[in-house]
């Protein structure tokens, strides 16, 4: 079975790395969807949907890597208009990974043979993309590098993360 795992990723942290390690422990491949990808520019969505890819996959091995898909996710005016978008670009599914309730609930709504999975928080208050771009903005970097992936460390620096969310304050 397949799976779809749709995250803002802004930016992608610890605990979207054990989501996907979460969902990949049950399902055969995962579609990663990067959610509000026609957004950036702003102070809640400061990176590119092809940022948050790279983000995303420098940040795993190549067994995770080799199990997932990425799909780009705009938003659109309506919930249900917005799970048809994503039924229209990614493959097949028989499992949503979700912890939003209307997510869950239209989704179990439309399709009878969907799974829907709640996906374990891991330190919810501190992994969280608001906290992390708070503490990029006040360029803390002994905190919020701790709070990423190598890979997402990497690529936050190479970009001046600190300087970019300062601007979009």
């Amino acid at each position: 079975m397949d799976g779809l795992l749709v995250g803002r990723f802004q930016p992608f942290h610890l605990g979207h790395l054990e989501a996907i390690r979460f969902a990949l422990g049950m399902v055969d491949r995962l579609w990663v969807g990067i959610g509000s990808s026609n957004r950036s520019s702003e102070a809640t969505n400061p990176f590119t949907a092809d940022e948050r890819r790279v983000m995303i996959l420098s940040s795993m091995d190549q067994d995770m890597t080799d199990r997932i898909s990425t799909y780009e996710i705009p938003d659109v005016d309506n919930h249900s208009r917005w799970l048809d978008l994503i039924d229209s670009i990614v493959p097949p599914f028989g499992a949503v990974f979700t912890n939003d309730p209307l997510t869950a609930h239209l989704y179990s709504r439309k399709r009878q043979d969907i799974r829907i999975i709640k996906i374990p928080f891991h330190r919810r208050h501190e992994l969280s993309g608001t906290n992390i771009r708070s503490l990029i903005r006040a360029n803390k970097e002994d905190e919020w590098q701790l709070l990423v992936p190598p890979g997402t460390r990497t690529f936050l620096i190479k970009c001046d993360a600190c300087r970019r969310l300062q601007e979009k304050v």
